[in-house]
């Protein structure tokens, strides 16, 4: 049985890919979603409080942006939904996420795949995770 579904969200278009994958198998079980996602906060941020050029100029605060109204999109289309982050390397956060929210699946986009570069995400989580992984085809 399929209780719970992580998916890494990161911005990019085959993350937006992987959320519509696995929100659709998410209906079918009646399964929980978690958005995860990896987040580098060590950015630089402007010292003003100006909320807008932080968004500009902080990859991690367009993320949180992001699976925030991402969260709210599927709550309002009645998903059960919440989000977890941390700060590190995207696979390994990834699959550190995915475990403690005790996922059954975790669902990524094929972004990196079509290179042979040991880091990329989906190769880290393919091989380290503790639950089945769905890849995404999104090119």
């Amino acid at each position: 049985m399929v209780e719970r579904i992580a998916i890494g969200v990161d911005g990019s278009p085959t993350a937006a890919t992987a959320v519509d994958m696995a929100v659709e198998i998410a209906r079918r079980f009646d399964a929980e979603v978690v958005l995860l996602s990896a987040l580098n906060d060590s950015s630089t941020q402007p010292d003003d409080g100006d909320v807008e050029m932080e968004w500009a100029s902080n990859a991690s605060a367009r993320v949180r942006q992001l699976v925030s109204s991402t969260e709210a999109r599927l709550a309002r289309e009645g998903v059960k939904c919440r989000t977890m982050t941390d700060e590190g390397d995207p696979g390994d956060v990834l699959v550190r996420l995915a475990d403690e929210c005790d996922a059954d699946i975790l669902v990524v986009g094929n972004k990196g795949m079509q290179r042979r570069v040991l880091g990329s995400v989906p190769n880290t989580v393919t091989h380290k995770a503790g639950c089945s992984v769905l890849v995404v085809k999104t090119t």
